[in-house]
């Protein structure tokens, strides 16, 4: 067979597949932007970021074990602050945001808790405007601060990047979407005490267990004001981090026996909730690359994502791309003429803005988007180079206008194509040994649930 010949056949046998893909995802795909969110995003402002962060840092320190009773000084001042702040943002709600100090107290610990103390996290609700729709998104940053001694309470612990930066960002996105409507309900929240051990987010994972929310996704944000590295003599703002654990830590052993199966390591819902703000982040926002970790977190370390993960709840980590570790957890002071400390000055305002609109992007889209597809699965009854994918409508809120199909090869970092259909079924000509598939519900602006991986179906 000639070389001419070779190419002919594969020429035809790609307007076949093409040819029958068209016949089979035949429907006409939604918008892919939202003119409000992109508005949203246009409203952070890197001028209200510096503001938040030099009012935490005058503060003078926010370690968990610090004074409450000082207005001026302390965790407990700067709880204060930021609740007053959230319920100047809750006036333009008409009465959907309301505000709470979610107390609770830790017993000494032997560790890090030398006795019991009180600790609360701030916490902004905006309700959902869709009186069917549960479901409940978290974005978060932890307000308290620490000096070089995890235990020096009274030192200044300026804490601008770890993690000021952090509840700047829940707060401004707190401002800009307090008098926007969504039909899923949106939780800003600074904790207290992640210095200390994550207890302020264990105690919110452990409540939202408890009390049954229908949680679909917690964006913790920790670090991510900094776009210098000294060490490395890297100035980088247009990439950061989003870390995200690849299986599910209270995973059942069936469901591992399953993931073992398809081979689908790499496809946890946390996994899948970093790739989704990957897509949307860079979608909305300029000049900035949401790099993929595939960890749970930076090596051997760990934030207030964590305990949400522990809990089986799709979280992730952003963090700035390269830290500076001159700059975090160290004592306020100068050596051989170097500056140390986590001070304003070392942070780059303008990448906070752009890390600010790429978690703005994904709650939003989120939030206003369809719920997510049920019952979504892969028919296996027989040998077939081609797949069939179902599934059902989901059975909460309103109707989706269509799904996305999205399609990669098993070794792609994220997903490589997209068909959109508005049946519940679908058969596409790329074999089930070559990709991996999931499905999203979207509504008529765009807004896309989180994918679902199918499971094997037999019929």
């Amino acid at each position: 067979m000639t070389y001419k010949t070779k190419f002919t056949r594969l020429l035809a046998l790609c307007m076949l597949a093409g040819l029958f893909l068209t016949q089979t995802v035949a429907a006409q795909a939604p918008a892919t932007h939202d003119e409000e969110i992109q508005k949203m995003v246009g409203e952070v402002s890197a001028e209200n970021l510096r503001a938040l962060v030099e009012k935490m840092v005058s503060f003078e320190t926010r370690h968990s074990l610090s004074t409450t009773t000082s207005k001026k000084v302390g965790i407990g001042a700067a709880r204060e602050w930021v609740k007053a702040e959230f319920e100047k943002y809750a006036k333009a709600s008409n009465g959907r945001m309301t505000v709470d100090m979610d107390r609770y107290t830790v017993k000494a610990d032997g560790r890090r808790i030398p006795q019991d103390v009180e600790m609360a996290n701030v916490v902004a609700t905006l309700k959902g405007s869709d009186p069917s729709d549960d479901r409940v998104i978290i974005v978060a940053g932890h307000l308290d601060s620490r000096a070089t001694d995890v235990m020096d309470a009274k030192s200044k612990a300026p804490g601008a990047n770890d993690d000021a930066s952090g509840v700047a960002i829940v707060m401004e996105m707190a401002r800009v979407m307090a008098s926007r409507q969504f039909p899923a309900t949106l939780v800003f929240v600074a904790f207290q005490g992640e210095e200390q051990g994550l207890y302020g987010s264990r105690h919110m994972a452990e409540r939202v267990k408890k009390e049954g929310w229908n949680l679909v996704a917690v964006l913790n944000n920790d670090i991510v004001g900094n776009s210098y590295s000294a060490e490395m003599g890297i100035h980088d703002n247009t990439r950061v981090r989003v870390f995200s654990e690849a299986t599910p830590s209270n995973e059942t052993e069936e469901q591992a026996r399953l993931r073992r199966t398809l081979g689908s390591e790499n496809d946890g819902p946390s996994r899948n909730l970093a790739r989704y703000m990957k897509i949307t982040g860079e979608a909305y926002v300029d000049q900035i690359e949401v790099v993929l970790g595939y960890r749970p977190d930076r090596f051997l370390r760990g934030g207030d994502h964590t305990p949400f993960n522990q809990q089986g709840y799709a979280a992730v980590r952003m963090s700035e791309m390269n830290e500076d570790f001159d700059h975090q957890h160290q004592d306020v002071r100068k050596e051989n003429g170097k500056q140390y400390g986590d001070l304003t000055e070392f942070m780059d305002f303008e990448y906070l803005r752009k890390n600010t609109a790429v978690n703005l992007a994904t709650m939003a889209n989120l939030g206003r988007a369809p719920h997510a597809p049920e019952k979504v699965g892969v028919l296996t009854a027989n040998l077939t180079n081609k797949t069939d994918l179902t599934w059902t409508a989901p059975s909460k809120g309103k109707k989706p206008a269509g799904y996305y199909i999205l399609m990669r090869e098993t070794s792609s970092q994220t997903w490589d194509k997209k068909f959109f259909v508005k049946d519940t079924k679908v058969t596409l000509p790329y074999s089930k040994d070559n990709y991996f598939f999931a499905v999203q519900a979207a509504d008529e602006l765009g807004h896309t649930s989180l994918p679902v991986l199918p499971v094997p179906v037999r019929q």
